[in-house]
């Protein structure tokens, strides 16, 4: 028998949130363009909170966080700001990079993945 895969918030190209398995995949998320580095990585971690809420989990629970950045150079604030948000003793796997955004103003985007 194949699993149920819920997918929520989707058009064409993607959904915010799929889960399967007890698992919950939210798609990249970001801040407001334009914003500091610390301002849209509240932003993005208050998306993130809202989105794991609704799946029914909280980033207590978090698996793998991949953190995309436009610069290297916000690599310290964008740590501090992770570090504050991330519950001790609750740090996921991670991966961080340097990217091309998708939009000039934007400057960091974390991917998400948690046990439900």
């Amino acid at each position: 028998m194949a699993s149920t895969i819920d997918r929520r918030h989707t058009n064409r190209r993607m959904s915010k949130i799929v889960t399967h398995n007890n698992t919950v995949y939210l798609c990249g998320q970001v801040g407001n363009r334009g914003d500091s580095i610390e301002a849209q990585c509240a932003e993005a971690f208050s998306r993130i909170d809202a989105l794991l809420a609704e799946a029914g989990t909280s980033n207590e629970r978090l698996l793998q966080v991949i953190v995309w950045l436009k610069t290297m150079d916000d690599f310290d604030a964008m740590n501090l700001a992770y570090e504050n948000w991330v519950p001790e003793g609750c740090a996921p796997a991670r991966a961080c990079g340097r990217s091309e955004m998708a939009s000039e103003e934007l400057l960091v985007e974390f991917t998400v993945t948690a046990a439900i």
